[in-house]
């Protein structure tokens, strides 16, 4: 089954990605410049320059699968980033907002529950 959620972890990459590259060119950022496992499982975003177009990059056990989305007006907002990271970890719904193209800065989270993430 095709489907992203919160049993997965994403991670931004914080530069600017070419968005010619595919399957082996984006899993050679995640490996060099992001510093972690293509193989893991984990979700690693890509934008290019103009901030218009989105990938998606994700082993799924038996191959890579790419999820690729341009906009045809306007550009994706993202959270801040700490200068010199090379990715950024973000949730589920903010990666949802960001796709819905909803302002980051004016969502406000209501406190809930979570349990502590073990490492």
């Amino acid at each position: 089954m095709l489907s992203l959620g919160t049993s997965h972890r994403y991670f931004l990459y914080t530069g600017v990605a070419d968005m010619r590259k595919g399957f082996d060119g984006l899993s050679g950022l995640v490996g060099s410049s992001m510093e972690r496992d293509p193989l893991s499982g984990d979700v690693f975003i890509f934008v290019n320059r103009r901030g218009d177009r989105m990938k998606l990059l994700l082993w799924d056990r038996s191959g890579f699968v790419l999820w690729y989305k341009r906009l045809e007006r306007g550009t994706f907002e993202f959270p801040s980033v700490r200068q010199g990271a090379g990715s950024l970890e973000i949730s589920w719904e903010k990666l949802v907002l960001i796709l819905e193209g909803i302002e980051l800065k004016s969502v406000k989270k209501r406190r809930r529950f979570s349990l502590k993430k073990r490492d």
